[in-house]
């Protein structure tokens, strides 16, 4: 495979500290930072977006807002490019399981 000269060798993107157990277990499986290399595509850092995670077992899906924080290398993300997580500030994302419940949130 040949590698880009805009690659970024890594790249450390964030999600909210108030983000569940289950939801922080989906963004860190090896599949899902997978995942981000297919589809990040060209990122700066600051850039936010939501990605969806996964739909949660009584069916809800679950969006995360995600926000490059740094870059090293290029700005074009590949498949060899390591994606590190960082933890940033609350944003009051429901993902726990109150919110696939009938008692959750129903905004």
């Amino acid at each position: 495979m040949e590698e880009r000269a805009d690659a970024a060798t890594r790249v450390v993107v964030s999600y909210p500290e108030d983000l569940s157990d289950w939801g922080r277990f989906q963004v860190e499986k090896r599949s899902f930072r997978a995942y981000l290399t297919k589809t990040l595509d060209s990122v700066h850092e600051g850039d936010e977006r939501e990605v969806f995670v996964g739909v949660g077992c009584c069916g809800n899906t679950l969006d995360v807002p995600l926000r490059i924080e740094a870059i090293e290398g290029g700005s074009a993300v590949t498949r060899e490019t390591e994606i590190e997580y960082a933890v940033r500030e609350a944003c009051g994302i429901q993902g726990g399981w109150r919110v696939q419940s009938a008692g959750g949130p129903t905004e």
